[in-house]
């Protein structure tokens, strides 16, 4: 029986989650990406809480014409800058069970170059 995209998804995700769990210490950048839009958390499995968030619907980054993966740039950096103003400087990086291609690749590298490590 074939699966479907999000199943497939589904089964992806469950995998990267069983060896990247995020720690006060060194948080889980997750990412979830729509249609249109990118999703940005800082998270802290430990304690079940969002340390941060970023998404393409923050007014400065919606106000910016371009394209999805121009607009996944802008989210990457603007998520470094937030994490490195509340001191997170180290991440786990959990693709959400997208390939790292496109957005998410454009936005990995756009953290990384803001200044956050995987």
């Amino acid at each position: 029986m074939a699966l479907t995209k999000l199943e497939r998804r589904e089964r992806i995700r469950k995998r990267i989650r069983k060896v990247v769990n995020g720690t006060n210490m060194v948080p889980r950048l997750s990412v979830y990406r729509s249609n249109t839009q990118v999703y940005v958390q800082i998270v802290d499995d430990l304690a079940g809480k969002t340390l941060m968030s970023v998404s393409s619907l923050n007014k400065d980054i919606a106000a910016v014409a371009g394209t999805k993966i121009e607009k996944a740039v802008l989210v990457g950096k603007l998520a470094a800058e937030k994490a490195l103003a509340v001191g997170i400087s180290v991440v786990k990086f959990d693709r959400g069970g997208y390939l790292y291609h496109g957005r998410v690749k454009a936005l990995a590298e756009a953290a990384r170059e803001g200044g956050l490590k995987f």
